[in-house]
């Protein structure tokens, strides 16, 4: 495992801009997605951890909750492919069509758009608002372990403030999952 040192984007800055290749076949950049939705959310994913697993019926229900207010998620795989390649660009495709997602899935071959968010963990939330700034990052909730508990939906809540036009209660949080492992 190789250690690599992040930017660490801290809530209350700009969130870093990326053009990176979706499993569409687009590249997708996040100047234009800003241009068009109220916020986006950033999730640092992969195709083989069980907490990113656990957690993608409860993203998918947040996209279809607050997409057509003006909200998109946005799943970023940054994992190292020569460690493990399950999360190959091929494999993302099919990990995307069988838990049929409803957001965008990006590559992030060289790692960099990852690091610079600060993601340490799969899955890790950056929740950012039309002028670019990152308004909550961390966990999406607190209770991985079962959906249907009662607990903190802090992600869920993040969006909900933020286009209430109320402050983020809650926002930084350290994320729970799987730690991603860095090229040299």
């Amino acid at each position: 495992m190789n250690l690599l040192e992040t930017i660490d984007t801290p809530v209350g800055s700009y969130a870093p801009d990326f053009e990176l290749p979706g499993i569409d076949g687009q590249v997708h950049h996040l100047r234009r997605y800003l241009e068009k939705f109220r916020a986006v959310g950033v999730i640092s994913m992969c195709n083989h951890c069980p907490y990113v697993e656990r957690y993608l019926s409860r993203l998918k229900n947040i996209q279809a909750e607050f997409g057509p207010k003006g909200f998109t998620l946005i799943g970023l795989n940054g994992s190292n492919v020569d460690y493990d390649t399950r999360s190959s660009f091929e494999n993302m495709k099919a990990f995307a069509r069988h838990h049929h997602l409803n957001f965008p899935y990006l590559w992030d071959s060289t790692q960099d758009v990852t690091g610079s968010f600060g993601a340490r963990k799969t899955p890790t939330a950056f929740l950012i608002d039309t002028n670019g700034i990152v308004r909550y990052k961390g966990k999406i909730d607190n209770h991985p372990q079962d959906a249907s508990s009662v607990g903190e939906d802090y992600l869920r809540t993040a969006i909900a403030s933020l286009f209430d036009g109320r402050e983020i209660d809650i926002p930084q949080t350290e994320a729970i999952g799987t730690t991603l492992i860095w090229r040299n």
